[in-house]
């Protein structure tokens, strides 16, 4: 009988040295976080949230209005998701659903409570309620 299994060589890691003081060093951080990612991360929250047209048409038709303290809310929101990881979120404020590009900080639709009633949400990997 033929054994066809691969075998794939786990490679050589060569023992930490103790320091001066006798202790093995910690170890590093192998995290996913670049410092490239993590200047990106420091530089995005605090950017203003943009409405797009699509989302401005939907606010207009249904009714909604946005103040600058629910503006300042939403910006909040989307830095919690951005920390989070989040790419696409539902973000519930009142009476209204808005669904945000985190990754762009854009408000891509938005939909009254009447309009939220037996709707389905899709792309979106998280959500918040205020």
């Amino acid at each position: 009988m033929i054994d066809n299994s691969i075998l794939f060589p786990q490679p050589i890691q060569a023992p930490a040295k103790p320091n001066q003081n006798g202790t093995k060093p910690a170890a590093r951080n192998t995290g996913s976080s670049t410092p490239f990612a993590q200047v990106l991360d420091q530089k995005l929250p605090g950017q203003p949230v943009k409405l797009s047209q699509h989302a401005q048409e939907r606010l207009k038709s249904r009714g909604i209005t946005l103040s600058d303290a629910d503006m300042k809310q939403l910006e909040g929101a989307v830095d919690s998701v951005a920390q989070k990881g989040g790419r696409e979120s539902l973000i519930l404020m009142g009476d209204a659903a808005l669904v945000v590009s985190v990754k762009n900080r854009t408000v891509v639709t938005a939909m009254d409570r009447q309009g939220m009633k037996g709707n389905v949400f899709t792309n979106i990997d998280s959500a918040v309620f205020f």
